[in-house]
């Protein structure tokens, strides 16, 4: 029993499990925000701003309630929103690319943090989601593939003079933010609000591991030190990643085992009613077709239930939950297109890819390089060999 546990614990200590897993992941909350904050743009001030009905007074008052974190009851006026939310826009892109992660992941959680924890009132699902996952996303090493910071490693380029400034900034915008007295308790150490500690520590120690690796990577880069923060990264990654996993498997379990409580989903026509609600009819005339058809709504019903309960029992046979999770992700799709939930679909297609096969992935990555491969020849008008 002994040798087994030191093979398990050598790679779990060892090996970056799901990589590509983790930067489909990344990059799909980081389109999932972007989108979001692409189409509220119109009326970002009304849902989050200076224009909100839901004002500053009553957002802090929540926050002393609930603990929560946000940036935004910092500093009140137009100037201070505007700001935050663009760069909530530009940490989207950035973690799309996978650029400085370990920075741009940081920042990442804090935009959508603040934005939805100034207003809980808007969202259709795909918030929630994207609430906890931001968190999870920062702990793991989402950037090893698929990333500028992959190709830069790759290319062998010095990232420490930039990886330093960048280190240094955040460093006094925090000292700033901790010390400055305008951030209320959103930066206390502990608070009667919450029986956990808030989001203090955890700025401040992702800010000091940050510096720490920095400092070891440059005076001890192959030496004990470096080996066991590298390990303890590793461990840290495929915690998160077992934990995101993990939600998943919640959500679809007691989303299937409420749905089962239902009346409507009991006799087979809750897809009936939000297909004839205008709120959720972006195309009349599809959610008309597809309303009229009795049983192709009844059919959707039941197999959204059966898929969402039978979901985490599939995880023990690969080829069972292959199946599934293409069904969930079409359905998802479905929900985007019919209803008109793309950041929510978005946002659980993104999560839903935690579970992909690696060969899957692999393929798909391999077609897009050909693909970009392809598009540049024909743009610089040169014949690719066959």
């Amino acid at each position: 029993m002994g040798a087994p546990f030191a093979r398990g614990f050598a790679a779990f200590t060892g090996r970056v499990f799901g990589p590509y897993q983790a930067a489909v992941v990344r990059m799909g909350f980081g389109l999932a925000w972007l989108a979001f904050l692409l189409r509220e743009w119109p009326e970002r001030r009304v849902l989050y701003g200076d224009r909100s009905p839901w004002s500053l007074d009553l957002a802090g008052q929540l926050l002393a309630d609930n603990g929560a974190f946000t940036v935004l009851t910092w500093f009140g006026g137009r100037f201070w929103f505007e700001l935050v939310y663009h760069l909530a826009v530009l940490a989207a892109v950035l973690v799309v690319l996978g650029w400085r992660t370990r920075a741009s992941g940081v920042l990442f959680m804090v935009t959508v943090l603040s934005l939805q924890n100034r207003n809980v009132f808007v969202g259709d699902g795909g918030d929630n989601v994207l609430h906890v996952m931001a968190v999870y996303l920062v702990l793991t090493r989402c950037a090893t593939v698929w990333s500028l910071d992959a190709r830069r490693r790759r290319a062998g380029a010095d990232r420490s003079r930039g990886a330093v400034a960048i280190w240094v900034v955040l460093g006094a915008a925090l000292t700033a933010a901790q010390f400055g007295g305008f951030s209320g308790g959103t930066l206390d150490w502990v608070s009667a609000a919450r029986p956990y500690p808030g989001f203090a520590p955890l700025l401040w120690g992702l800010w000091t591991v940050a510096g720490l690796w920095y400092a070891v990577n440059r005076w001890w880069p192959s030496g004990e030190p470096r080996a066991v923060l590298d390990a303890l990264a590793t461990m840290l990654h495929n915690c998160a990643l077992l934990v995101i996993a993990t939600e998943v498997v919640l959500i679809y379990s007691t989303a299937g085992w409420y749905k089962v409580q239902g009346s409507r989903w009991q006799d087979g026509t809750a897809l009936y009613y939000p297909l004839h609600l205008d709120y959720f009819a972006p195309w009349p005339w599809l959610s008309g077709l597809l309303g009229a058809a009795l049983l192709p709504v009844f059919v959707i019903t039941y197999g959204t239930v059966a898929v969402q309960v039978a979901f985490p029992f599939t995880l023990i046979d690969r080829r069972v939950k292959n199946v599934l999770l293409a069904v969930m992700m079409a359905e998802h799709a479905g929900i985007a297109v019919v209803l008109g939930l793309p950041v929510f679909s978005l946002a659980m297609i993104a999560a839903d890819a935690v579970f992909l096969p690696t060969t899957v992935l692999l393929r798909a990555g391999a077609g897009l390089s050909a693909l970009r491969v392809r598009l540049a020849a024909s743009r610089t008008g040169r014949t690719l060999p066959r």
